[in-house]
């Protein structure tokens, strides 16, 4: 039987933040040195934030901090930004094992960590526990509930989603999600802020998906089912979607780079929150998801990734 649930609107809980100033939010911690959690640290750190990035292992910070200098090469190429401006942009950003000692002065901390809801709650209670307690605690989770993560702090209405897109210092959008009890006061502070950084923020709400995924993966999921079932290969379900929808990269293609795994815990994560069955990931999704073959990060999903290539070659396994 299929569950249907009933969305309604809501007046959003007003609470006050006493003393909230856009222009004391100086200090930014972000907790994760992966992919997001770099591009995050380097446009706050571009636009003056003193930024903290903070992750459990030095090895990552290590390829953070060279992930940053090289993408800040890359635009100083395309005579985007200056040799001073790369120094300071760097000058603006150290590196963290502690989190305890990471977010003591901050003003903003945001979240990027794996998109697992037990290590977000885990991250988030030690957050509440040891940030200032006017400290304002974002999520750059793509899925995840925003009202269940506040809930393990004493502080709801100062938690609020701040979801970047891949790769974040280029796409424009961060969407603002806020939680059942997000105050105006920190959802208009966070919008403020994101337009500092040179985004474009949208505010939404929190449901199951926000408002991107919530569109963007049924449409992956439903190009996976289209493979699955041998309606068409690889190549041509991404070339009908590029040269026929004019997206700038194929359904597939797109589910490699944002990682097959990310994929099927977002698809599951809406199957549950909606009890809906056009949100069940897709068994070669989830096939595909237990073998480790996840895309870019592991070197073969729907295409295989070397070192070099130019032209996107399709796995063995899906090859005609």
């Amino acid at each position: 039987m299929e569950c249907r649930i009933a969305l309604v609107n809501f007046a959003p809980v007003i609470l006050a933040l006493p003393n909230l100033n856009l222009m004391k939010l100086n200090n930014v911690t972000v907790i994760g040195a992966g992919t997001m959690g770099n591009g995050i640290a380097q446009v706050f750190a571009a636009k003056n934030f003193n930024v903290v990035l903070c992750d459990i292992s030095n090895t990552a910070l290590e390829k953070a901090l060279a992930t940053i200098e090289s993408n800040l090469q890359r635009m100083l190429k395309k005579e985007l930004i200056t040799e001073g401006e790369i120094k300071q942009t760097l000058s603006n950003i150290t590196t963290a094992t502690d989190v305890t000692i990471a977010v003591k002065s901050a003003d903003l901390v945001v979240e990027a960590a794996t998109e697992n809801i037990d290590l977000k709650l885990k991250i988030f209670k030690q957050l509440d526990q040891d940030a200032p307690k006017d400290c304002i605690l974002a999520t750059n989770t793509s899925s995840i509930s925003i009202t269940k993560i506040a809930a393990v702090t004493s502080r709801p209405d100062k938690v609020i989603g701040m979801h970047f897109m891949n790769p974040v210092p280029v796409m424009k959008l961060i969407e603002v999600i806020r939680g059942y009890m997000t105050s105006d006061d920190v959802c208009s502070t966070i919008m403020e802020m994101s337009v500092k950084l040179g985004k474009e923020p949208t505010e939404v709400n929190d449901y199951p998906g926000f408002v991107a995924n919530r569109i963007l993966m049924p449409m992956i999921n439903e190009a996976i089912y289209t493979l699955y079932e041998g309606v068409a290969g690889v190549q041509e379900i991404d070339t009908v979607m590029k040269l026929g929808m004019a997206h700038p990269m194929g359904p597939l293609a797109l589910a490699d780079f944002i990682g097959l795994d990310v994929c099927y815990s977002i698809l599951n994560i809406m199957y549950q929150g909606f009890g809906n069955q056009k949100y069940a990931p897709c068994p070669l999704l989830a096939n595909m998801v237990t073998a480790n073959r996840l895309g870019r990060k592991t070197g073969e999903g729907f295409y295989v990734y070397t070192e070099g290539a130019k032209d996107l070659v399709v796995s063995p396994k899906f090859q005609r």
